[in-house]
């Protein structure tokens, strides 16, 4: 994500091939981005309400009379969302508010789709005993072969979300017997605890339903249903994630060093990382949750390297050290730990963390180079990956390849290219897919990518589009496309502004330097 040197074969752009004015929309998104910036370095934005969390605490609810006025708080917030829900949000609101024959039509291969191949027979189960869980009239049936609800090679938050899975499709089945005592002592060990584990709110509210329809645990989920109220929004919604600090932080870092903030700022950001780091050397989403990734490694990897203070230096190698212990036999990178099967996105996401520095062994980074030019789709896209937006991958690959020189590195960013160029919409934005609605976090993601080609006009077009959706705060309003389990949306309203920032960033270092600036963001 990090900014790098243009290569010598691109011209600088001049700044008249830009829309005036640019340079003081990046400075007003840039103060709004450190005004957000608290005094221990941490960017703080809750996680909003989502509807499947909403449904999930909804039918949960319906068993405590004494929670009335809470569920019916939440049911306010389902039929406000009800209008402009997608179908399977209809379904599981339709499931929790009463209506659960309204849940039956639902297509489920079509979201199941959007999840990686290797997701595919538990991403089934798992939205079968969700809407279950919500109150759905839908037929199910196990797993015959127990696939489905297979813990190997798992992080810990898909382990205990799979094993609420089958113990909630087992007794809607009527397959009792296959709910073993490891699954029930695995449920149980992440309630006793004062707070959320893990801060996923989600697989919360999965053990909370095992656990219920089991029986014999009427106390514990008692003080679950507790401990999680204490997360219920003003809108009287739940979300997903208590809060993703770390993932914030680090991406607000990343764009503001970009955009040319003061070096205090960035100080102060990267200090609070430092902090932040968990026993492996990894970093994960939030404070609570001890499951570390590669994605907030890799990210905040490049932050510490970027700026780069000799006093962050044993941080950098333990996270160095922790990404690589990751690596796949098959030189790719996946997203939580070694073993689990590599994916594009977090492949290009670790180059671009290994790359801050001469490597130490260049075999890794092209193993990892051949893993991301294999898993590369004719018109340029990748797999499906933890963003609604197909640009996300394409961005961080191109930005990937952009270290080699080798031929497929460059076959690579000639396609992802191709892809972004063709795919512009009238209004001169992007939308997170071809047939979609321009929206200003793939829009910023476009623009990246487009610093690695040679003509100024379509990213001048997509700048004028951010900024007229720049508001008078200087913050961009724009939809999410952070997901998480995949394919569900949830939303991190300053990642908005954080992305459109580390595009206006981008862009001002791709820039002819005579057109003087002196940042004051």
């Amino acid at each position: 994500m990090r900014v790098r040197s243009t290569p010598i074969h691109l011209i600088p752009w001049p700044d008249d091939a830009l829309p005036a004015g640019w340079r003081t929309a990046m400075d007003r998104l840039g103060t709004y981005v450190i005004e957000r910036v608290d005094p221990d370095g941490g960017v703080r934005d809750p996680c909003r309400s989502r509807v499947l969390e909403s449904a999930l605490a909804l039918s949960l609810l319906r068993a405590f009379p004494d929670r009335t006025d809470r569920a019916e708080r939440i049911a306010g917030y389902l039929q406000r969302r009800r209008v402009t829900a997608d179908p399977l949000d209809r379904a599981l609101i339709a499931a929790s508010c009463g209506s659960p024959a309204d849940s039956r039509s639902i297509d489920l291969d079509a979201y199941i789709v959007q999840a990686p191949d290797f997701t595919s027979r538990r991403k089934r189960a798992t939205f079968e005993a969700l809407l279950i869980a919500c109150g759905a009239d839908i037929d199910t049936r196990p797993a015959p072969d127990g696939t489905a609800y297979s813990n190997a090679g798992l992080h810990p938050w898909a382990e205990a979300q799979t094993t609420a899975v089958k113990v909630i499709l087992a007794i809607a089945s009527g397959t009792r017997h296959q709910i073993e005592d490891r699954d029930v002592n695995l449920l149980l060990s992440i309630q006793n605890r004062d707070e959320i584990w893990e801060g996923n709110l989600l697989v919360h509210l999965s053990a909370l339903h095992a656990l219920h329809r089991l029986g014999g645990h009427e106390s514990l989920v008692h003080r679950g249903v507790d401990a999680l109220l204490k997360h219920q929004r003003p809108d009287g919604g739940i979300p997903f994630f208590t809060d993703t600090d770390t993932w914030c932080t680090a991406t607000a870092g990343v764009a503001l060093l970009a955009a040319g903030a003061p070096d205090d700022v960035i100080q102060a950001i990267a200090d609070n990382l430092v902090h932040r780091q968990k026993p492996n050397g990894g970093w994960s989403v939030t404070d609570i949750a001890d499951v570390t990734d590669a994605d907030d490694t890799s990210v905040i990897l490049e932050l510490l390297q970027t700026h780069d203070d000799p006093a962050h230096e044993k941080a950098i190698e333990r996270g160095r050290q922790a990404l690589l212990a990751t690596r796949g036999p098959d030189g790719g990178f996946p997203t939580y730990i070694a073993g689990a099967p590599s994916e594009v996105c977090m492949t290009a996401a670790a180059i671009n963390a290994l790359s801050c520095r001469p490597p130490r062994d260049p075999a890794v980074l092209n193993g990892a180079l051949d893993y991301l030019a294999a898993g590369q789709r004719k018109d340029g896209t990748f797999p499906p990956d933890w963003s609604a937006s197909r640009l996300h991958s394409v961005f961080r690959a191109v930005l990937a390849a952009s270290q080699f020189d080798a031929p497929h590195a460059h076959a690579l960013r000639t396609r992802a290219l191709d892809h972004v160029l063709r795919t512009q919409n009238p209004d001169g934005g992007w939308g997170q897919q071809p047939d979609s609605v321009s929206d200003p976090v793939s829009t910023a993601y476009a623009i990246i990518a487009l610093c690695h080609q040679s003509d100024p006009q379509p990213v001048a077009v997509g700048i004028e589009f951010l900024m007229a959706r720049q508001n008078s705060e200087g913050s961009i309003d724009s939809i999410s496309d952070s997901i998480g389990p995949r394919p569900f949306v949830f939303r991190i309203p300053v990642l908005g502004d954080v992305f459109t920032l580390m595009a206006f960033g981008h862009l001002s270092h791709r820039v002819a330097p005579a057109s003087a600036h002196s940042p004051s963001v």
